[in-house]
């Protein structure tokens, strides 16, 4: 296989969902400075198929869309096992308490305010991927010893009967 699709496939993906073009493509001009691959959606069902088919390591997920708003992409993601860890940052214009609470409640991992400020936004998706990279690690470490304990202590059958 090609070194650089080599390379291409250990970037972290980014999943960026917004309905305005515009923004789509401001967000992915700052994430030229992060060594990744990006994936774009323009609505909320267009987002959870790519997320089935991609797995991205993060979701930057606007709230305000049409079909699905961002707070129900969100809950769903998050009520999935198969995508619950996957860190969602929810970009918004909104900044009412009540928005907040309700991002909260459908499982944000974090909040950026549009307009976005790009060292804000940066920052926070390194750190997210950073501890999204120490997650999956402890994962596959707790899936590992799981396996080591499991052969070490082989399942304890019942004795054979001696009278039999």
């Amino acid at each position: 296989m090609d070194q650089r699709k080599d390379d291409a496939q250990k970037l972290p993906v980014i999943l960026v969902v917004d309905d305005d073009p515009q923004n789509l493509e401001l967000v992915q001009a700052y994430l030229e400075d992060i060594e990744c691959r990006t994936e774009a959606a323009r609505d909320g069902l267009e987002a959870l198929e790519l997320v089935a088919r991609e797995k991205p390591d993060l979701i930057l997920l606007d709230v305000m869309m049409p079909k699905m708003s961002g707070f129900e992409v969100c809950r769903r993601l998050k009520e999935d096992p198969q995508t619950s860890t996957i860190p969602i940052i929810m970009v918004t214009a909104l900044n009412e308490f009540g928005d907040i609470e309700r991002g909260i409640d459908s499982g944000t991992d974090d909040f950026v305010s549009k307009p976005i400020n790009k060292l804000e936004l940066l920052t926070r998706i390194r750190t997210m991927l950073k501890l999204k990279h120490v997650t999956d690690r402890l994962h596959r470490t707790m899936a590992y010893l799981s396996e080591i304990d499991r052969h070490s202590h082989p399942s304890t059958s019942p004795a054979p009967d001696p009278r039999l």
